[in-house]
């Protein structure tokens, strides 16, 4: 019989991905949607309200594993209190509710994987190489990641195996950074931002899925691992690689960092600094990344 993985989030550009490699592998699939949407072959869909903490909890009980992606996206719109308080509830409260489905029916689950990201080690610019056991940073990023991985830990406690992917920027050609980036760089318009000098970890979208699944198979996976590529790529490096592929040269100067601060406001920090992070833990699992030059990651992503 099957094995089935169980996607909160499963519509998302990164659960469309997994979902495709999932099946492929042989998995069958089950999907939290906020609307009702209809079965195809191999992948269900249950529904789920986590404002009101409810869901279909069969979804949970057919799982043998669980991916968690769902979240509001950090960079959709600018940070209010609103928008702050909505993007923490959406990863904490979805974490809850889920653990509140396994230990009600006694249930257990191989794994419980979930999405983090290396903005638990906060906007900072600097050439530090964070690895997983630094601590939080205490800005908005780093609070968020932490209280999501938090919740992760009533999980555990159900003696649950947790792994926790802390990814860095998701190259694809259909979301993700580039999805923002390609209608300016393909008409040559495209520039670095601010000083040019934060640091960009980043991952490629086939990677992450992999990351995903390495965690699924590798029962010695646990705790936090870190999903982007150390090789020192800069805005600046990132900008004129990108331009390289359209076939130019960047010939506009960069975006000041004021006129960043001023239209995105306080969201800035996330094109304005970059950490440096390391990849030797989940290598160490074995995890081999597919995509480890960023030109060639590019070129990939927008042949598709």
């Amino acid at each position: 019989m099957k094995k089935n993985v169980l996607i909160s989030g499963g519509s998302g550009f990164v659960g469309r991905n997994l979902t495709a490699l999932l099946l492929e592998k042989g998995y069958t699939v089950s999907i939290l949607s906020r609307s009702e949407k209809q079965n195809k072959e191999a992948v269900f869909y249950y529904k789920w309200d986590v404002e009101n903490q409810t869901m279909e909890e069969e979804a949970v009980l057919n799982a043998d594993y669980i991916v968690h992606l769902a979240g509001e996206n950090i960079g959709e719109e600018k940070w209010t209190a609103k928008r702050k308080a909505a993007i923490i509830d959406s990863r904490e409260q979805s974490t809850l509710l889920l653990y509140s489905v396994l230990k009600k029916h006694n249930k257990k689950i191989e794994v419980f994987v979930s999405a983090s990201a290396v903005g638990i080690y906060g906007a900072v610019n600097g050439s530090e190489i964070c690895t997983e056991d630094m601590p939080s940073a205490n800005d908005f990023l780093g609070y968020t990641c932490q209280k999501w991985e938090d919740a992760i830990g009533f999980i555990e406690n159900l003696n649950i195996r947790t792994v926790k992917i802390r990814t860095g920027l998701v190259l694809g050609k259909d979301d993700g950074v580039l999805k923002k980036l390609i209608p300016l760089f393909k008409y040559r318009l495209g520039s670095a931002l601010g000083s040019g000098k934060q640091y960009m970890p980043w991952i490629h979208i086939d990677d992450l899925c992999a990351a995903y699944l390495h965690a699924i198979v590798n029962p010695e996976m646990n705790g936090p691992y870190n999903a982007a590529i150390n090789d020192n790529t800069t805005n600046t490096i990132f900008s004129k690689t990108l331009a390289c592929v359209y076939g130019y040269a960047i010939w506009l100067p960069n975006v000041p960092s004021f006129v960043l601060k001023l239209v995105m406001g306080e969201m800035s920090v996330i094109v304005l600094t970059g950490r440096r992070v390391s990849a030797d833990k989940i290598e160490q699992t074995g995890f081999k990344f597919k995509f480890k030059n960023l030109e060639g990651a590019l070129r990939n992503c927008l042949a598709k």
